[in-house]
C-alpha cells in the first residue's frame, strides 16, 4: 500500500524545457499566493520580488504560444479516450471545458504576456536595482519606499490589478500540471544502495518525474534525466557538508508522467 500525500515529501524533476517553465512559473504563483494576503511591508516586497521574476520569466520565453500548444495537445489526447470503455465521460467533458475556456484565455491576450508590466517604470526601476544585492532599500529606491509606505489597501489593489493580467497564465500552468501529475499512478520501487536508473521510450515522452519517501526518512532524492533514461540518488544530508549517498536499500514511490 503506498503511503498518503501527508505521508510522503514529493521530489520532483521535470524532463523537457517547457516542464522546467511552467514548475517554475507554480512556484512563484505559490508564493505570490501566499505574500499577497499579508498586511505589511514585507509582504508586499516579496510579492513585487515574485512579481518581477515572473516579467523576467515571460520576457525570455514564448509562453503564450508554449501554453496554447500544450493545451491544445491534451484536448486532442483526452477527446480520443472519450469512447473507450470505462471512461468517466462527465468528468471528461469538464475538463475538456476547462481545456477551452483556458485556451480562450490565452488566445485573448493581446501582444506579449505582462507587456504592460515591462513598460510600468516603477515596476522597471525595481528590476533594474534588485540585480544589486540589497539594491532595493530606500535611499536607492526612494519612490518605493513612499510606495511602501502607503495604506495596504491601497498597496493591496495595486498588486491585484498588476497581477490580474497574469490570471490567464495561473489558470493555464495549473491546469496542464495538474493533468500531467494525475495521468499516472505511482508504483512502489526500492534502489538497490541508493542508485536507481530507468531507461524511457522515445516514442512516449515522459514530462515529469515523482519521487516519494516517507516523512522522517533522513534521505533526499536527486533526479537526474532526459528523453531516453532517468537517475535517481538517494543522499543523505550532512552538516557543512556535501551530501553522501546512502548505501542501504530506499524503498520510495515513483510517478513516471507521461500526458
Amino acid at each position: 500500500m503506498l503511503p498518503t500525500e501527508k505521508e510522503t515529501i514529493v521530489y520532483e524533476h521535470p524532463l523537457n524545457e517547457k516542464m522546467r517553465t511552467f514548475l517554475r512559473l507554480e512556484h512563484l504563483f505559490n508564493q505570490v499566493n501566499h505574500h499577497l494576503g499579508r498586511t505589511d511591508v514585507w509582504g508586499s516586497r516579496a510579492t513585487i520580488d515574485c512579481l518581477l521574476d515572473m516579467m523576467s520569466i515571460f520576457a525570455k520565453a514564448e509562453i503564450k504560444a508554449g501554453l496554447i500548444k500544450e493545451l491544445d495537445r491534451h484536448r486532442e489526447k483526452l477527446a480520443k479516450i472519450r469512447q473507450s470503455p470505462g471512461v468517466d465521460t462527465q468528468r471528461l467533458d469538464q475538463i475538456l471545458e476547462e481545456l477551452g475556456k483556458s485556451n480562450t484565455e490565452l488566445h485573448g491576450i493581446s501582444g506579449q504576456i505582462a507587456q504592460g508590466l515591462r513598460s510600468n517604470e516603477f515596476l522597471k526601476n525595481i528590476l533594474q536595482r534588485n540585480s544589486i544585492p540589497g539594491g532595493s532599500c530606500a535611499f536607492d529606491l526612494p519612490l518605493y519606499h513612499y510606495w511602501l509606505e502607503r495604506p495596504h489597501e491601497t498597496r493591496q489593489a495595486e498588486l491585484g490589478t498588476w497581477l490580474a493580467t497574469m490570471d490567464p497564465i495561473q489558470h493555464a500552468v495549473t491546469l496542464i500540471l495538474s493533468l500531467v501529475r494525475g495521468s499516472t499512478r505511482p508504483t512502489q520501487e526500492r534502489a538497490d544502495g541508493g542508485f536507481f536508473q530507468r531507461s524511457l521510450d522515445p516514442q512516449t515522452p515522459v514530462q515529469l518525474i515523482q519521487v516519494g519517501l516517507p516523512r522522517g526518512t533522513p534521505l533526499f532524492a536527486e533526479i537526474s534525466g532526459g528523453k531516453h533514461r532517468f537517475t535517481i540518488r538517494f543522499l543523505q544530508p550532512l552538516e557543512a557538508e556535501r551530501p553522501v549517498q546512502t548505501r542501504e536499500d530506499v524503498s520510495f514511490s515513483l510517478n513516471t508522467c507521461i500526458l
